[in-house]
């Protein structure tokens, strides 16, 4: 048999001429991870600056403690699912995705749990509710929340005030007036709000033990009372005063009883407000005093100034 020595000689050159190429394209476009290290570590926090718990500071020192934080470590030694893991155990983190690029960098992108409100029961309790009904533990978090008093334990939390919660903040107005939620002994609700001197009294919250159908009938329930009293606000109050009531009850469809501020109480906040109109202006006028004074001074200081001046 003849054999085409010099064909198969050319052919074996091809295919290790491509292998070659093949290879050291691959080289170049990813560049050998047991010698590349970390340079650069990306973390975005959803809602960083609204209302959040978490910054990307804590989440390094997270990752710190637990000897997973990548910058300056090897490509090849950082495994993004323990890092995804170790964020996901914390009590603020909703959501941790983590990958490598191939410039040597690393991202990491969390979605955080979002405090609604914060509970502080009679019972010493003193915790926040995210917007899922979930707990998260006290914190050095400061955020002008809602917050509910009162006869509350965990569970009438995550299942009666988180919905609760809920439906008042979708509410911009409402989010900015109601600054306090009071649970009764009896599971009466009252808010306090932040602009009039009284008390809205709205009532009992829907008893439902399936979680889909009671958060549905506490929306419509709070919606429906605080409708009401909006148009109380509006067509009401505004033309009564914000202080002339001291309790305002919205719990009957058909009415709103209101319960007037004894007269005594009237006459004491009639004379403070005047004291404290009286106290203002003898400020003012004891500036303006001060202020005639000290032109005076220079005026005469500037006399005698020019009166010690050279003279012929």
């Amino acid at each position: 048999m003849y054999i085409q020595w010099k064909k198969i000689i050319i052919t074996t050159l091809d295919l290790v001429l491509a292998f070659y190429l093949i290879m050291a394209v691959t080289s170049w476009n990813n560049p050998d991870e047991n010698s590349q290290l970390c340079t650069k570590v990306d973390i975005n926090i959803s809602d960083a600056n609204n209302a959040g718990f978490l910054t990307a500071g804590e989440i390094k020192h997270i990752l710190e403690k637990d000897h997973l934080y990548p910058l300056n470590k090897k490509m090849e030694s950082i495994n993004p699912r323990s890092i995804e893991e170790a964020l996901k155990v914390g009590p603020f983190v909703k959501t941790a995705q983590c990958f490598k690029t191939k410039n040597g960098h690393v991202k990491i992108s969390i979605t955080q749990r979002m405090p609604i409100i914060r509970i502080k029961s009679q019972h010493g309790s003193d915790f926040y509710l995210d917007d899922n009904g979930g707990i998260l533990p006290n914190s050095k978090y400061t955020s002008d929340l809602i917050i509910a008093t009162g006869n509350i334990d965990n569970n009438f939390a995550k299942s009666y005030i988180a919905p609760l919660a809920k439906t008042i903040s979708a509410s911009p107005f409402w989010l900015n007036q109601i600054e306090q939620i009071n649970v009764l002994p009896d599971r009466g609700i009252e808010l306090v709000p932040r602009v009039g001197d009284h008390i809205i009294f709205i009532g009992y919250l829907p008893y439902n033990r399936y979680k889909n159908a009671r958060e549905r009938e506490i929306k419509a329930f709070v919606t429906k009372k605080l409708s009401r009293l909006e148009k109380f606000y509006r067509y009401g109050l505004s033309q009564a005063g914000w202080n002339k009531y001291s309790y305002i009850d919205v719990e009957f469809d058909n009415q709103i009883v209101c319960k007037r501020r004894d007269s005594e109480a009237e006459k004491k906040e009639a004379e403070a407000l005047k004291e404290e109109a009286k106290k203002k202006d003898s400020e003012v006028q004891q500036r303006t005093e001060e202020q005639e004074r000290e032109k005076a001074r220079k005026e005469v200081d500037q006399q005698e100034h020019t009166s010690d001046g050279p003279t012929e």
